[in-house]
């Protein structure tokens, strides 16, 4: 076969330019996705509803994260509305009783919390696939579900300790002796372990979301390339690409997404009032639990601002970060002519 039928050679891209391509689909994601998890958080936890508090959230599509603070000062957060109906009047009734800002509550945190965990997450996958493509070959199909699943343990292990973090410093003013010194404490009465909390829950949902996202993605972008007849995937095969994996990793993840928020409510209130937490914390048995209160169906709440979250979000995250990499091919190859 002529190897020029293959395609042009491939310029590789630093991780640091990875990196920065990573940064500008974080901070797009953000500000675009964050009402819509405020609606979900709400539709989900309304049967487990927050105590008097500020929830803080970062998602960037492919990952997200919920925390609860103690509210020291005049309005809290969250306002018992009445009972939410669905989707669009859950939207209506945050909007009337709170304002429409309450739609991106805790957006500069989420901000804070994209960017470190997007680019860990996309950098890592990268290079993971090209060192398994290096040893597997190029058309192994398992290498995005290897390399996804050990590219968001590895960001969720990282960014666990910062949240808890962040978590307490938004709780009240901390000077940063303070803050050592809570963590400190922390660490000595509960051991290291005690800054990986949650760890597990997240764990459980977001690895099969990257397992079935990236392989779905890779296999979509193949696809369309091929029915278009181009070697190269443009913006919008890309984004499509994005938009269709990563909605059907969301429905299929859904109903770990929905433990996930009751746990963390209950946890929030358990901690809060010095209970000590009861058997019934399992994921398992909130799930059946669930079921028992709500029927199947109660596993999908949010089903519709999750779609609505993932799939725009997941398009554009995807596609800036390719159209970034692009960008950053482009200037490799300039400097290479000369």
């Amino acid at each position: 076969m002529d190897p020029e039928a293959e395609g042009p050679p491939i310029i590789k891209v630093t991780p640091l330019q990875q990196m920065l391509a990573s940064c500008t689909g974080a901070i797009l994601t953000s500000l675009m996705v964050t009402p819509f998890d405020v609606v979900k958080i709400r539709l989900q936890a309304q049967n487990n509803p927050f105590p008097k508090g500020k929830c803080f959230l970062y998602s960037n599509g492919l990952m997200d994260h919920l925390c609860v603070c103690e509210e020291e000062g005049n309005k809290a957060w969250y306002k018992k509305p009445g009972r939410f109906q669905g989707t669009l009047d859950a939207f209506l009734k945050i909007i009337r009783n709170e304002g429409i800002k309450s739609l991106w509550s805790g957006l500069p945190p989420t901000l804070v919390m994209a960017v470190p965990a997007t680019v860990i997450y996309f950098t890592c996958y990268d290079q993971l696939t090209a060192l398994l493509r290096s040893k597997l070959g190029e058309n192994e199909s398992r290498i995005p579900i290897v390399a996804g699943i050990l590219a968001r343990v590895g960001a969720v292990t990282v960014i666990s300790p910062l949240e808890l973090i962040r978590t307490k410093m938004q709780s009240k003013k901390f000077s940063y002796e303070e803050l050592h010194q809570l963590v400190s404490k922390k660490v000595s009465e509960d051991g290291w372990i005690s800054l990986w909390r949650g760890w597990a829950p997240t764990v459980l949902r977001d690895v099969p979301f990257s397992a079935m996202y990236w392989y779905n993605y890779e296999v979509l972008k193949k696809w369309l390339c091929a029915k278009s007849g181009l070697y190269e995937p443009t913006f919008m095969i890309n984004f499509t690409s994005g938009a269709l994996s990563g909605s059907f990793a969301a429905v299929v993840t859904l109903p770990f997404d929905v433990v996930k928020t009751q746990k963390q409510t209950q946890l929030w209130i358990y901690e809060s009032r010095k209970i000590s937490m009861p058997l019934q914390m399992s994921t398992w048995a909130i799930m059946k639990n669930i079921v028992a209160k709500n029927g199947f169906s109660g596993l999908f709440t949010g089903l519709i601002p999750r779609l609505i979250k993932i799939a725009p979000a997941c398009a554009v995250m995807i596609s800036t970060y390719e159209f970034g990499k692009s960008f950053f091919q482009k200037q490799n190859a300039r400097r290479q002519q000369y």
